[in-house]
């Protein structure tokens, strides 16, 4: 079976072939729906003048092609069809470089609609050794019109429990896909960051302040939690892991907070009136008001007038 005439019901029917078939087209856009229709076939391609010819045999045991991953039969790069603007035959180019490093990078992007190129859906597999671990994670990827200036607009379509993405809407915040992104990167590179983010949350700058603090106040808790979530809506399997690196993660950041509170003076210089009874925020604002030396931070003998000036402001006498 095969055919020659383009349209929708045509490509629908190509998609179900069983026998050597042709569709001589070169739009993009029809070719990267072939890739994201769950075939029964595997497939490669045969670039002729005018034409592509696609080949398409039923695997034997007769299954289809699971989470949109045919992709084995286009080459959009030599493709000269002078309707495509550079944007799209850029992302031609990086949804062919994703197919053919799925294997490798686990990361994997297809047209939501055969008519739009712009718009996308990615995925890719939870990182090991996370609460994540098991579950495969859907995002949605809207390319702008000064792409690649500008970076992708990228939601969490899976829930996920993390503190640099929202529990409700699936906005991420990410330095990648903002202020640090650059036109050298690409649809890929931004999947592999996501995925590398769910290795590294980084609670100090969040996007979900709920899930931050409790990480930062219950890392166990949150770990226990964000497996839940990996189980419920991404499709991982139940099971312990440790949870040693997020305990690390919280007891980094309150050391951070204590370093921030003490306004840059030695911890143990603050801590001699803290210990006598006094709130620790007060003594940094009487050490302040007297304009005592942060030293760098260093220890160091304060003078005998310096040690009553402080006492006196911090018992209301001055």
């Amino acid at each position: 079976e095969g055919g020659g005439v383009l349209g929708s019901d045509t490509e629908r029917s190509f998609a179900h072939a069983t026998l050597p078939c042709f569709l001589p087209t070169t739009t993009l856009t029809r070719r990267l729906y072939l890739e994201s229709t769950n075939l029964k076939t595997e497939t490669y391609t045969l670039t002729t003048h005018g034409s592509t010819l696609y080949r398409c045999l039923p695997f034997r045991d007769g299954t289809p092609i699971q989470h949109r991953q045919i992709c084995e039969a286009i080459t959009i790069s030599t493709m000269s069809n002078p309707a495509l603007t550079p944007k799209e035959r850029r992302i031609g180019k990086e949804l062919m470089d994703i197919r053919n490093d799925k294997d490798n990078s686990g990361v994997f992007a297809y047209p939501i609609d055969e008519s739009n190129v712009l718009h996308l859906k990615g995925s890719f597999p939870a990182p090991p050794d996370t609460p994540y671990a098991g579950g495969q994670y859907e995002v949605d990827i809207k390319i702008p019109d000064s792409y690649p200036f500008k970076s992708p607009t990228i939601k969490f379509i899976t829930r996920i429990w993390h503190p640099n993405v929202s529990s409700q809407t699936g906005a991420i915040c990410l330095d990648t896909l903002g202020s640090g992104w650059s036109p050298v990167q690409t649809i890929k590179t931004a999947l592999l960051s996501l995925r590398m983010l769910l290795e590294f949350p980084n609670p100090k700058d969040p996007q979900d302040a709920e899930v931050a603090k409790m990480m930062l106040e219950n890392p166990e808790g949150f770990a226990k939690k964000a497996h839940e979530w990996a189980v419920k809506y991404a499709g991982a399997q139940p099971k312990e892991f440790d949870t040693t690196k997020y305990k690390q993660v919280a007891s980094e950041q309150a050391k951070a907070n204590d370093v921030n509170r003490y306004a840059g003076y030695n911890k143990d210089l603050i801590d001699r009136f803290v210990n006598m009874g006094f709130e620790l925020d007060a003594v940094v604002e009487a050490f302040t008001y007297i304009g005592i030396d942060r030293n760098g931070g260093m220890d160091y003998e304060l003078e005998e007038a310096y040690l009553g000036d402080i006492t006196a402001h911090l018992l209301g006498e001055q």
